[in-house]
């Protein structure tokens, strides 16, 4: 049980974190998410307990960025590790290219950007994002193919625009 919450819990942070939490506001958010997960863990169904932590912790995360927001704070951005990596070059270069990628999924719909994180970085199925989600398989299939098509898109036209 415990190690399942601690997997839980990483699958989450790493989730956070891509929606654009930095990852120790996102550690400390999935902490109380978990938590709180324990405590009510008599009052929700097994099946459907993953997705509530899934939108315990986004709730959670939203929350805090209204505050920062409300409080003037930005977001702040990871610190770069160059020790037993790629050249620095390579490194910024990877560094360019996803922040192009994640500035492009800021710019479309979260429940698209969302859809396509589960989807893409964390390699979710269509069964397993439609239980998290409380949705239809089909429905995932409809909002992941419109989100591609979006995402595709939006990237043509920044690729035209170098040009």
């Amino acid at each position: 049980m415990i190690r399942q919450l601690l997997h839980r819990g990483k699958v989450i942070k790493h989730y956070l974190v891509r929606i654009g939490a930095n990852p120790s506001d996102a550690e400390e958010i999935v902490q109380d998410t978990l938590l709180k997960g324990i405590t009510h863990i008599d009052s929700i169904k097994p099946a459907k307990f993953m997705s509530w932590l899934f939108k315990v912790a986004t709730h959670k995360y939203y929350d805090r960025y209204r505050k920062e927001t409300r409080r003037g704070k930005t977001a702040s951005f990871e610190l770069l590790s160059f020790m037993n990596g790629p050249s620095p070059e390579d490194h910024y270069l990877q560094k360019e290219k996803s922040l192009g990628v994640k500035e492009l999924l800021n710019r479309i719909p979260q429940k698209y950007k969302q859809m396509l994180i589960l989807k893409y970085d964390l390699g979710l199925s269509y069964d397993e994002i439609s239980r998290l989600l409380n949705v239809k398989t089909e429905r995932v299939k409809t909002d992941l193919y419109r989100a591609r098509n979006m995402f595709k898109k939006m990237y043509e036209g920044e690729r035209q625009d170098e040009q």
